[in-house]
């Protein structure tokens, strides 16, 4: 039998990316300004810069090593990662200048903006994390795109409709792309998937160069749950810093405990682990505007170990086997199910810290709309990717060759020498 060869991207690729940079360098050419002020809501570059630096540091290093585990698809990890990164953090900027573009005729750029582009991006990343392995750059990209354009919407969406603060519409970008993968992994749910992939799998090596990207984002999650929280109040932004590593440092500890005890060989699983142990730093961002003491944030930090956990152990397998949804890197676990926690543990602090009854269930009300739009448009965005990612122009990878880099990479020292 003929081998079976990966098709060529050269029609899709680059045609796709040289279309779209050049497209966006147009629109920054003639719609973009930059902000020029050396001090703007109180916040001066060199303060700022530093926490912008962390959060570069977790998207672009942390999520890219993280996505490393695969024994056959390290190149393709990492690289497409820092792909689908500045492509959306890029497009991410254009969307949420929207409206400073309405009422400015140009959409401001600074350090802000491009922070919270790149949290959109991060939102990108998550959903992409689901589909790893078996999809090309091409449709990567087209992910990115939408998802990005999808988030932006739910944002404006809960802060026009339900007066959701910022921050609070920012940090259910966790719960958005694990939704919206979810989603993906379903529409496009592959026959190989019923019997485990030959390539889905890990090795010692990969393994440590997955946990080193854990590692960064474990050591950088504080500031990404408190850059954009407002330093107005006195020690706001250091209490978001404390809540979230009290949070990160109980995930890591009841992560490690509920590893052991669920695994039949009474063994840590480093996989499991390195998903785990970020738990609390999900669920504590989605709820740090409420959970402002120390042991509120220690709690959520470790129910959502436990629940996180469990997930990966026993969630991921069902989720394949009962609903056809093939999730590469445990996103429903890892962000799906900590995010929904946070939001809940929001939900009863907010009451429990209300005195006044009807007010309290006006919020709850709100609150409640405001995770029904977010999973409404995660899931529908979802639906509509995965039909368009679906057409068979886009040349998807197959079966044998997911998981493989081989399909996407140059490797010189397998070529055939006479």
């Amino acid at each position: 039998m003929a081998p079976q060869y990966a098709p060529s991207q050269r029609s899709r690729l680059p045609p796709l990316l040289l279309f779209l940079q050049i497209g966006l360098i147009v629109i920054y050419a003639f719609y973009t300004e930059t902000e020029s002020h050396l001090k703007v809501d109180g916040i001066t570059f060199r303060n700022f810069y530093p926490e912008f630096q962390d959060v570069n540091v977790m998207v672009i290093l942390g999520f890219g090593f993280l996505c490393t585990f695969l024994v056959r698809y390290g190149f393709s990890g990492s690289g497409f990662n820092l792909l689908v990164a500045v492509i959306a953090t890029q497009w991410g900027i254009i969307l949420n200048g929207i409206e400073s573009w309405y009422y400015r005729g140009k959409i401001r750029i600074d350090l802000r903006s491009l922070v919270v582009a790149e949290m959109c991006a991060a939102s990108a990343l998550i959903s992409v994390g689901a589909m790893l392995g078996k999809t090309n750059p091409v449709q990567l990209v087209l992910i990115a795109l939408l998802e990005v354009s999808g988030f932006v919407l739910n944002e404006w969406l809960l802060q026009t409709l339900l007066r959701v603060r910022p921050l609070n519409s920012i940090m259910m970008l966790h719960i958005f792309g694990a939704f919206f993968g979810l989603m993906l992994t379903w529409i496009l749910h592959r026959n190989g998937a019923k019997e485990r992939f030959e390539k889905d799998k890990f090795d010692s090596k990969t393994a440590l160069f997955s946990m080193l990207g854990t590692v960064f984002l474990w050591m950088f999650w504080p500031s990404f749950n408190s850059v954009l929280v407002a330093d107005r109040t006195p020690g706001r932004k250091l209490g978001a810093v404390f809540s979230t590593y009290l949070a990160l440092a109980v995930s890591a500890v009841t992560a490690a405990a509920v590893s052991v005890l669920s695994s039949p060989k009474g063994k840590l699983n480093l996989i499991q682990m390195q998903s785990c142990i970020l738990a609390g730093g999900v669920a504590v961002g989605v709820s740090m505007s409420v959970a402002l003491q120390p042991w509120e944030a220690m709690t959520i930090g470790f129910i959502a170990a436990v629940v996180s956990t469990l997930g990966f152990r026993y969630l991921k397998i069902h989720m394949q086997l009962a609903f056809l949804c093939h999730d590469t890197c445990a996103v429903l676990s890892t962000h799906g199910l900590p995010g929904l926690l946070g939001w809940l543990a929001q939900l009863f602090l907010q009451i429990r810290d209300c005195d006044d009854h009807t007010v309290a269930i006006r919020f709850a009300v709100f609150h409640i709309s405001a995770i029904l739009i977010t999973i409404t448009i995660s899931l529908s965005m979802g639906i509509i990717t995965g039909l368009l990612l679906k057409w068979n122009f886009w040349r998807p990878p197959q079966d044998q060759k997911c998981f493989d880099d081989q399909a996407f990479w140059e490797f010189p020292h397998l070529a055939v020498r006479k």
